[in-house]
């Protein structure tokens, strides 16, 4: 110690007379006064005091000094610590420690040193920092950083593997030789593992099992390096041993028996066999495997990779009536166990299995899936298909009925008899529908005659082959147009044709035009498409606005069918371009639907029905009117009024006679209905004249006015023909429409533009189609 203090010494030694000296030459530089100023420094030894002393407080520490000659100066300390842990004595400089100093705590004290006048507490000289510094002890033990480690090894294995590392502190300086080194020792658990200086613990035995022990508790303690005197301390470290694959299953039984029901479904569940492995459950991977008996092919084995159990399945149906017992032996092994590790026992695990297979009602089978038939189309003679078939496969035997459960398409198209006979009740449409099908329930009949319930299905698949039945049919995308002016060969409107049968394998549809006299041709385009081009050029809108073309279809079928289209083509005004202009609409044609025709036939069927019913109403109040009169006068009215007269010179051949009956004592028309049979016949008297014809005009006209129900029949035959002898003739016009005119007026065409539209109307009126 009194070399380092020493050496200490000399360190501080240059330093405090260099800055003398520069204090010296500053004071002589700044003072023109003829004295030399005296020189004046701190003067102090080194600093140090050794941490936990266990002598009496205070504890010096060292001495501060300066060069100042002044009876009146006094030394004080300033800093965090001064004047509490640490103090001066004013006069002599004496530093000295109030309390034991602890290094691990703080190892440095920074403290300023200064003189000052005690008269007037002015500064002797400038302010001095120093150091005290603490020296270390021997006196902390090594600390763990916790008390408990933990660490994990692999099962089995060999001596030296690492296993984990430990970890303890001494508080003590480290630059001192021995002050902080740790040295670790093992005091519980040594026989299996064991740490070196570092702290790393290993493997000490080689045959470590997780099976026989998993967990190791053990006790380690840290202490300073030997030749030292010192406490230690010890931690905890638990040491795991992780699972490896060395162990191989075994069957916890000698043999598994099972009973399962033969209806039971392919890839159900049999039953579950169970091993035992010691291992850890991802360590478990059993293989299950056949090795006795028969039958080997009826079932598969299974590992549930969560349970390891073997899972037994059928990979076929079963069947009481022919096998009732299986018997096979399985194995059970691990391919993945480390060989390196394996324990000395069998690798192999064997167990006898029995399979009882119980008899259940089953539903009855049948003995071909699926059915299908094949019938043409059309066929009125075909009434049976075939049949379906399904046995009882019980020892019963009992017998079966067929029930149809559904169909496609919906309908009575297909049927099933009782007894599984395929049936057609009328012959099929393959435009309807290419193929029906059917669902063919098989239900056994009980001893009491009712059905069981339970019941197999199979599908009955009807395939209906094309006869060709239906002609081709045209496709015209547009109406086709043609201009009036079109040149020889101008395409038209390209055609095409579809047909509701299939498709015929000898080629395209055959297209025809039903005339050749005609202003167009067809060409053919060999792709089920013709061209309907202008023959000879040069439409008449004047003669025909529209042609109707009719074209022959053929689908070179079997048998070969044609059918007759018309084509409208519409004549039209065109441009120099090309373009149409202007066309004439052709009226299109309505259709009405058969629920709309039905309607219609209803309502008039009502309004007729209504109308009968008002006439019949009307005849039974005439009747009611009619009451008490002479038959024969009735019966002579009206074959009176059933004539007609010959005219206003003809007076013989009819009685007016009986149309002045209104006369008689100045009678005049009823304000209700006034019907010809309830006119009065005249007295035989009265002779017709002149004016009697006058007057009855007059009544006549006076009737029709007052009657609001019926028409005045006999004014209406009066007037409907004047008679031969009068000289205005008839007054009909039904005869006016035709005239004897020879006039020929095709003069005005050649009176220019101007005349065309009137020289159209007197001349020959052209017709608006034109049909070939």
């Amino acid at each position: 110690m009194s070399h380092f203090i020493l050496l200490f010494s000399l360190f501080l030694a240059p330093a405090f007379a260099d800055g003398g000296s520069q204090k010296s030459t500053q004071n002589l530089c700044s003072n023109n006064v003829s004295h030399k100023r005296q020189k004046r420094d701190w003067i102090w030894n080194q600093m140090h005091i050794k941490e936990e002393i266990d002598t009496p407080l205070p504890h010096h520490v060292g001495k501060i000094t300066s060069s100042v000659r002044n009876n009146n100066a006094k030394y004080i300390i300033e800093g965090e610590y001064a004047n509490t842990i640490f103090k001066v004595e004013e006069t002599s400089g004496d530093v000295y420690a109030f309390e034991r100093l602890d290094r691990e705590k703080k190892a440095e004290y920074e403290l300023t040193a200064l003189i000052i006048d005690r008269t007037n507490n002015r500064s002797l000289e400038r302010p001095s920092k120093f150091i005290i510094k603490v020296y270390d002890i021997n006196d902390n033990a090594p600390v763990f950083v916790q008390k408990v480690f933990n660490g994990s090894v692999p099962e089995m294995s060999p001596v030296g593997t690492s296993v984990t590392k430990v970890t303890a502190v001494d508080a003590d300086d480290p630059t001192v030789s021995g002050h902080a080194t740790v040295t670790y020792q093992v005091t519980k658990g040594g026989e299996y593992f064991t740490i070196d200086d570092s702290g790393v613990i290993y493997t000490k035995e080689p045959n470590l099992d997780r099976e026989t022990k998993s967990t190791y508790e053990i006790v380690v303690q840290a202490k300073d390096a030997p030749g030292f005197s010192g406490d230690s301390s010890t931690a905890t470290v638990i040491i795991t041993l992780s699972d490896i694959n060395d162990n191989f299953p075994v069957f916890k039984h000698p043999s598994f028996h099972f009973k399962v029901p033969e209806n039971i479904s392919v890839g159900g569940e049999v039953g579950r066999v169970k091993v035992e492995d010691i291992d850890e459950p991802q360590h478990r991977n059993t293989r299950y495997s056949f090795i006795q008996g028969e039958f080997r092919d009826t079932f598969d084995i299974v590992a549930n990779p969560y349970t390891n159990e073997g899972i037994i399945r059928p990979k076929k149906p079963l069947d009481f009536e022919t096998v009732a017992e299986y018997r096979f032996s399985i194995e059970a092994t691990d391919p993945t166990v480390n060989l390196r590790h394996f324990k000395p026992g069998n690798p192999r695990s064997i167990s006898r299995v029995t399979i009882e297979v119980t008899d259940v009602d089953e539903p009855p089978v049948f003995t071909k899936l699926p059915y299908e038939f094949k019938v043409r189309e059309n066929h009125a003679e075909v009434k049976t298909l075939g049949s379906v078939h399904a046995e009882d496969p019980d020892a019963a035997k009992r017998k079966i009925r067929y029930i149809q459960r559904r169909a496609s398409p919906n309908g009575d198209y297909v049927r099933v008899s009782n007894n599984g006979v395929i049936q057609l009740p009328k012959p099929l449409d393959r435009e309807f529908s290419s193929s029906y099908n059917i669902t063919v329930a098989a239900v056994e009949i009980l001893e009491d005659g009712r059905l069981s319930d339970r019941e197999s299905h199979a599908h009955v698949h009807v395939i209906v082959d094309d006869v060709n039945d239906n002609a081709p049919e045209l496709v015209s995308p547009e109406e086709p147009r043609v201009c009036e002016n079109a040149a020889p060969g101008k395409v038209i409107i390209r055609i095409s044709a579809v047909d509701k049968d299939e498709t015929s394998p000898r080629g395209f549809f055959r297209y025809l035009l039903a005339t050749e006299d005609s202003n167009f041709s067809l060409a053919e385009n060999y792709d089920n498409t013709a061209n309907i081009t202008v023959k000879y050029g040069q439409f008449n809108r004047e003669l025909a606005k529209f042609h109707y073309l009719p074209v022959l279809i053929s689908d070179n079928g079997d048998p070969d069918l044609t059918s007759t289209n018309t084509l409208v083509i519409s004549v039209c005004k065109c441009n120099e371009k090309g373009n149409f202009t202007f066309c004439e609409e052709r009226a299109k044609q309505v259709g009405v639907s058969i629920q709309a025709l039905v309607a219609i036939f209803v309502c008039i069927f009502t309004i007729i029905v209504i109308a009968l019913l008002i006439l019949l109403r009307k005849r039974h109040k005439k009747d009611l009117s009619g009451l008490g009169r002479n038959v024969a006068e009735i019966h002579e009215q009206l074959v009176t009024y059933d004539e007609e007269g010959g005219g206003e010179m003809d007076t013989t051949s009819y009685d007016v006679s009986v149309l002045n009956s209104v006369r008689k004592n100045g009678l005049k028309a009823e304000a209700a209905p006034s019907l010809y049979a309830q006119v009065q016949k005249p007295p035989e008297n009265i002779t017709p004249g002149a004016g009697g014809m006058e007057m009855m005009i007059e009544v006549k006209k006076d009737e029709a006015d007052n009657d609001r129900d019926l028409l005045p029949y006999d004014t209406l035959h009066i007037y409907g023909y004047e008679g031969a002898e009068s000289i205005a003739e008839s007054l009909s016009s039904l005869g006016s429409g035709s005239s004897d005119s020879d006039i020929d007026y095709d003069f005005l065409n050649d009176w220019g533009p101007r005349f065309k539209m009137l020289a159209e109307l007197y001349g020959s009126e052209p017709s608006e189609d034109f049909v070939y």
